[in-house]
C-alpha cells in the first residue's frame, strides 16, 4: 500500500484547497445543464487535471423508466423594454434564463411576460435558479427588485437556444487498485454558475482523483462526473454488469461553504462506508452532522434504490435546501473558500483511507498477553501519556485480532482513533505478533453484503 495512506500528513492540503478554489473560479462562468456544450466544456477543463473518458449517450435512449432527453444549448437571451433597454440579460448572469428554455422570439405586454418571470420575494436581491428539463417551456429569473422596477408596456423577448436530438455527456475515470472491488465517487456537473452546489463537488472529486492516482490503492476507484438524476440513472442502466464490483461509494456535493461537515447514511445504514465516515467525523473533534438515509437528495438515492442497494452515502457541508444561498445567485465565489474545500478534501480522503487500511489480523501469540518490553514496544515512544495510550491500543489490537474483527471494529469498540489502531497494528505486525488475514477480510465483506440483502428481503 502506498505510503500516502500511511502518512496523510504528506499531503499538502492547504495547496490542494487553493487549487480547488481556482478550478471553481475557472468553471464558474460556464452555463451548464443536464446536456449540452456547457457540460462538454466543463469536462474538457477537468480533463486537464485527470484523464477522464468522455461518454455521449444519444437522446431517446431508454434508461430504465426514463429516456435520455434532447440536448439543450443556449447562445444568448434577454428581455428589452419599449425603449430597447435590456432589463434582463443572460450575458450578465446565466441564471437569468430558466434552464432548458425553448427558443423564443416575440413581443408581448408585461401582463403576459409576467407569467414567465420567477423571483424570490423573501430574498429580493437574489436571482433564483429554475429548470424545465422535462417539460418544454420558457422563462426568465430575476431579482424581486428588478421585477419591481419593470412597468406596463410592450417587451421584446428573445431566447436564442436550441433543443434538438443530441446526447447526454458524462465523464468517467477508473483508477485501478490491487483488487477489482470498487469505491464509487460520484458528483453532479449539471448546475450553471453555482459554486457550492456543485462546483465544490466537482473540484473535490477532481483533486481526490489526482491524489489517488498517485497512490497504490487496495480498492479500485470509479469517478463519475454526471448530470444530476438522469446521469446516475443512465450510468446504472448501461453498466449493470459492473455494479457488483462497487462495494462502497460517496456522492460529493456542497463541500465549499463554511458550514460543518455533514454525512448522509446509505440505505444500508451501517455499511463499512457509513461506519468509516462516522468514525472520521467523530474523531475530528469538530462540529458535524449525521443524517439518516432518505429517498430525497442527490444521486445517492439512485445508487441506493432497492434494485441496487449500494453502500453509497453523501458527504456535504451545508445540506441541500438548508442554506439561504441554495439555488440562488448568492451561491457565488464569495460563498465558498479554500479552507472549507481543504477541510472537505481531508475528511473525504480520511474516510477512504480508513476503508483502504481496514484490514483483519490474526494474533500469532493468542495465549495470554505477549511481553511487549522485550520487543521494544513498551513505553518507547513519546511521553508517558502518549505511551500509555499507545500501549492500550496495542492491547486492544492483540485482544481483538482473532480473524473476525477488522481494525475499524477495534477502533469503534475501544473508542480510539483509527489512525492510532492502524499505527500500533503496523508495529505489532513488524514484530511478528499479528498477521493479516486476507480470507477473513473477504468473508467480512461478503457477510456485510449478505446482511444488506437479507434486510431487503425482509
Amino acid at each position: 500500500m502506498s505510503g500516502v495512506f500511511k502518512k496523510q500528513q504528506t499531503l499538502d492540503a492547504p495547496f490542494i484547497g487553493r487549487q480547488m478554489y481556482e478550478l471553481i473560479r475557472e468553471l464558474y462562468p460556464i452555463c451548464r445543464s443536464i446536456t449540452g456544450d456547457g457540460v462538454r466544456d466543463t469536462l474538457a477543463r477537468v480533463q486537464r487535471h485527470i484523464p477522464l473518458t468522455i461518454h455521449e449517450v444519444p437522446s431517446g435512449t431508454a434508461v430504465f423508466d426514463w429516456t435520455v432527453p434532447k440536448e439543450w444549448n443556449i447562445r444568448d437571451a434577454y428581455v428589452k423594454d419599449s425603449q430597447g433597454k435590456k432589463v434582463i440579460d443572460f450575458q450578465k448572469s446565466n441564471l437569468h434564463v430558466v434552464n432548458y428554455s425553448v427558443p423564443t422570439n416575440k413581443r408581448m405586454p408585461f401582463s403576459e411576460l409576467k407569467e414567465h418571470l420567477f423571483t424570490l420575494p423573501d430574498q429580493p436581491d437574489l436571482i433564483p435558479y429554475r429548470t424545465s428539463y422535462y417539460r418544454e417551456a420558457w422563462g426568465f429569473c430575476l431579482s424581486q427588485r428588478q421585477l419591481d422596477e419593470m412597468s406596463d408596456g410592450q417587451y421584446e423577448v428573445r431566447i436564442d437556444s436550441e433543443l434538438k436530438n443530441g446526447s447526454l455527456t458524462f465523464g468517467e475515470l477508473l483508477i485501478r487498485g490491487a483488487t477489482e472491488n470498487e469505491v464509487l465517487i460520484s458528483t453532479h456537473i449539471c448546475h450553471p454558475s453555482l459554486c457550492n452546489d456543485n462546483l465544490s463537488g466537482v473540484a473535490v472529486a477532481t483533486f481526490l482523483a489526482m491524489t489517488l492516482a498517485a497512490c497504490e490503492p487496495r480498492y479500485s476507484y470509479r469517478f463519475l462526473f454526471i448530470p444530476g438524476t438522469i446521469g446516475s440513472i443512465t450510468w446504472l442502466s448501461l453498466n449493470e454488469e459492473k455494479v457488483d464490483r462497487i462495494k462502497y461509494g460517496l456522492v460529493l456535493a456542497c463541500l465549499g461553504d463554511r458550514g460543518p461537515m455533514s454525512y448522509k447514511r446509505s440505505r444500508q445504514e451501517k455499511s463499512e462506508m457509513d461506519r468509516a465516515a462516522l468514525h472520521v467525523l467523530e474523531c475530528s473533534a469538530k462540529q458535524h452532522l449525521v443524517r439518516d438515509f432518505s429517498p430525497y437528495g442527490y444521486d445517492e438515492r439512485q445508487y441506493c434504490s432497492p434494485g441496487f442497494n449500494l453502500a453509497v452515502g453523501c458527504l456535504s457541508r451545508s445540506s441541500h435546501g438548508q442554506f439561504p444561498q441554495y439555488h440562488t445567485s448568492a451561491d457565488d465565489l464569495d460563498f465558498v473558500d479554500s479552507a472549507s474545500l481543504e477541510d472537505s478534501f481531508v475528511n473525504c480522503f480520511s474516510i477512504l483511507s480508513v476503508l483502504e487500511r481496514n484490514l483483519v489480523f490474526i494474533n500469532r501469540n493468542p495465549k495470554c498477553e505477549p511481553q511487549l518490553g522485550k520487543r521494544g514496544l513498551y513505553r518507547q515512544l513519546g511521553g508517558y501519556t502518549d505511551a500509555e495510550a499507545r500501549e492500550m491500543a496495542m492491547l486492544w489490537v492483540l485482544n481483538q485480532s482473532d480473524g473476525t474483527k477488522s481494525l475499524l471494529d477495534i477502533a469503534e469498540r475501544s473508542r480510539l482513533p483509527f489512525d492510532e489502531i492502524w499505527s500500533v497494528a503496523q508495529a505489532l505486525m513488524e514484530c511478528g505478533l499479528i498477521e493479516e488475514s486476507l480470507h477473513a477480510q473477504s468473508l467480512l465483506v461478503q457477510a456485510s453484503q449478505e446482511l444488506a440483502q437479507l434486510k431487503d428481503d425482509r
